[in-house]
């Protein structure tokens, strides 16, 4: 099944430009490189497509794959399409359904096969790709169940091998697919194609990479519990797809598309296979894109249009290079780098270096230099971040006789062990044995949820009660850690956003009772200042949907208003990146005595300390990361030739 000859080509630059036209995006004033747009750079071996909002990016996928299903309805011919599962596709799922339900889509001519599955795994398990693509696509549309195609994870190992055979037969007798939508693991793996698969490789049963199922280990509430085997079409089979598309989204997957856009073929990178397919596009958002070379380092490409933020840029990355301070550049470093045209623009190399020496150290604010007197909310998507990523801040804001409220959006309930739970009940118990008397209600429950917890499957959605102790829980830390700042528990909010609320790992679309929320929390605190985080490596999206609530409900509170009336906003990162030096508008130094009352506020977050329920790939706990991320934010200036402090926060005033 090799590509079909005839097959449109990958998009063009001036198609990308449609694209972003079609989704309503916006291009960067001034910028270097296109925002939204295909790469037009030798480097680039794989068309690549900019396109940040998270909402766009799903309706050009969408669109795209329902132009090509109304084209070969209008031909009376059936489309195949190639699915996949996970958070990345959920987007464009979603604009699907309501195209069928706006728009008339039908999906009575679509025969689709899915990319893979968990192997053991039933098909009502809350984890298995059968289920989620029901709950997900299918069940919302016309599609007819006969022409659902998804890889059996029940059969018997003895009939896996003529079952994968089967699979390929029948996407033979299809047609072979007109269209495949995929993600991108953190490996470059595609489908379950794990580092070391061939490009012959067909549909089949493989062995996980421990790093995928260290990256399922959060949807199945522990590595342990993640099947070591699963189903999967080959690179092969992929690749004989007319035209394919590949999501990714957020910082950590930034790396592996740089690899699989602009790296050599490699075996060990399944994705960069894709190089040789006719008609493949990368769809990204900015997080995704950044490590791409017309992204990070235009300047290495062709002329660019120089301003202050990219002469940041370029200088700094030319220090670091060079392993020099910023003063100490000279006009050979410039030349040998490409760099010669900034030089002219400034006229020397002593100029250009003056003016970034001097931007970065305006950006750096001690607490004299931080604002003093203001309504502030810190909005933190779960019970930990605030600590996590702004606790020297956060001190800082009290200390200067700021009014702060800090506003936890979610209850961070799943994000709790079930052995926290037996112990809370157990303190429970034995105070009332010895306190609370024979007329308390508390054996009743530890009964209730003893029970529950000794029969629990892994990834069981929690019954109310254990719902209810785990957020309790965080919350009874929340209120610890904010303490440790000077405040106290009339500082803290709990929203409960009910986006969160369904006690699985995926949460459900941002909706209009979550927006009304934080709303209603705008407009009676009337905040000056509002902290937001901007960290997208969330592994389960929940700062990015936080932060769509957020933006909505700014949206409609200050509608109209002058810019004046509207609240500054501070986009802080920490748990799982920080921001870079060049992009931060705030540089905050913090002492060691600071570091250090912000490594025991995050301690007070006891459920989460020693081994986390989602610490994604970076297996350190919380409070080391931060110890090591401020400090080195800190040590990156001090190598550039600025003052030196202990360790430092960064914030981007949007």
């Amino acid at each position: 099944m090799s590509p079909a000859t005839g097959s449109p080509a990958a998009p063009d630059v001036s198609q990308a430009r449609a694209l972003e036209s079609s989704a309503g995006l916006a291009r960067v004033e001034g910028s270097p490189f296109l925002h939204a747009g295909v790469a037009g750079t030798a480097r680039e071996r794989i068309s690549t497509v900019i396109i940040d909002e998270h909402g766009a990016m799903a309706r050009v996928v969408a669109g795209r794959i329902a132009a090509l299903m109304r084209a070969r309805a209008a031909e009376g011919r059936p489309i195949v399409l190639g699915l996949a599962t996970g958070s990345t596709p959920i987007g464009v799922y979603r604009e699907l359904i309501r195209l069928h339900r706006e728009e008339g889509l039908s999906f009575r001519h679509v025969i689709s096969f899915n990319l893979d599955e968990y192997y053991p795994m039933k098909a009502d398990s809350i984890h298995s790709y059968h289920r989620f693509m029901w709950e997900n696509l299918f069940s919302h549309v016309d599609i007819a169940p006969a022409n659902v195609h998804i890889p059996d994870g029940t059969l018997d190992r003895a009939e896996v091998e003529q079952a994968c055979a089967a699979y390929e037969a029948a996407i033979d007798a299809a047609g072979g697919h007109d269209f495949q939508l995929r993600g991108i693991g953190q490996t470059g793996h595609i489908g379950f194609n794990e580092p070391g698969s061939g490009e012959q490789s067909r549909t089949r049963l493989v062995h996980l990479d421990s790093i995928t199922r260290r990256d399922a280990a959060a949807d199945f509430f522990g590595e342990e519990n993640v099947p070591r085997e699963a189903l999967t079409m080959g690179i092969a089979t992929i690749m004989g797809a007319r035209e394919i598309a590949i999501l990714a989204t957020g910082e950590h997957k930034a790396g592996v598309v740089l690899r699989a856009v602009e790296g050599e073929i490699d075996r060990a990178v399944a994705a960069t296979f894709l190089q040789r397919h006719a008609n493949t596009t990368f769809y990204v958002d900015d997080a995704a894109a950044a490590a791409l070379t017309r992204v990070a380092t235009p300047w290495l490409i062709d002329e660019v249009a120089w301003d202050e933020h990219l002469a940041v840029r370029a200088v700094t990355w030319l220090a670091g290079k060079q392993q020099k301070a910023i003063l100490k550049l000279t006009q050979a470093d410039y030349a040998e780098n490409h760099l010669t045209s900034l030089v002219a623009r400034h006229g020397s190399p002593g100029a250009v270096n003056g003016l970034v020496f001097n931007m970065l150290g305006a950006k750096i604010r001690g607490k004299s230099k931080l604002p003093r007197g203001l309504k502030v909310i810190c909005f933190s998507p779960h019970p930990d971040d605030d600590v996590i990523s702004m606790g020297g801040i956060l001190r800082k804001f009290v200390e200067n006789a700021n009014a702060m409220t800090v506003a936890y959006m979610t209850s961070g309930n799943i994000a709790v062990f079930d052995h926290d739970v037996r112990r809370y009940m157990d303190f429970l118990t034995r105070l009332e044995n010895e306190r609370l008397g024979e007329h308390s209600t508390v054996r009743k429950l530890a009964d209730t949820v003893h029970a529950f917890l000794q029969r629990k499957q892994a990834g069981e959605v929690d019954i109310p009660e254990v719902q209810d102790i785990k957020r309790i829980i965080r919350e009874s830390e929340a209120v610890s850690g904010i303490e440790v700042m000077g405040l106290t528990k009339d500082h803290a909010r709990f929203l409960n956003l009910p986006f969160y609320q369904t006690g699985k790992v995926r949460k459900d679309p941002i909706g209009p009772a979550d927006v009304k929320i934080v709303a209603e929390l705008l407009r009676e605190l009337q905040p000056d200042l509002i902290f937001v985080a901007g960290d997208l490596s969330d592994p389960h999206g929940t700062h990015r949907m936080c932060k769509e609530a957020i933006d909505r409900a700014v949206a409609e509170v200050y509608a109209g208003a002058a810019a004046a009336s509207r609240p500054e906003i501070w986009l802080y990162r920490g748990a799982w990146q920080e921001w870079p030096i060049t992009d931060a508008t705030v540089l905050v130094p913090l002492s060691q005595e600071e570091l250090t009352i912000k490594i025991q506020a995050i301690f007070k977050h006891q459920s989460q300390k020693d081994s986390a329920p989602f610490p994604g790939q970076d297996e350190r706990e919380f409070w080391q990361r931060v110890e090591q991320r401020n400090k080195g934010t800190a040590r990156e200036l001090d190598q550039l030739g600025l003052a030196e402090y202990f360790a430092m926060e960064a914030y981007v005033v949007a």
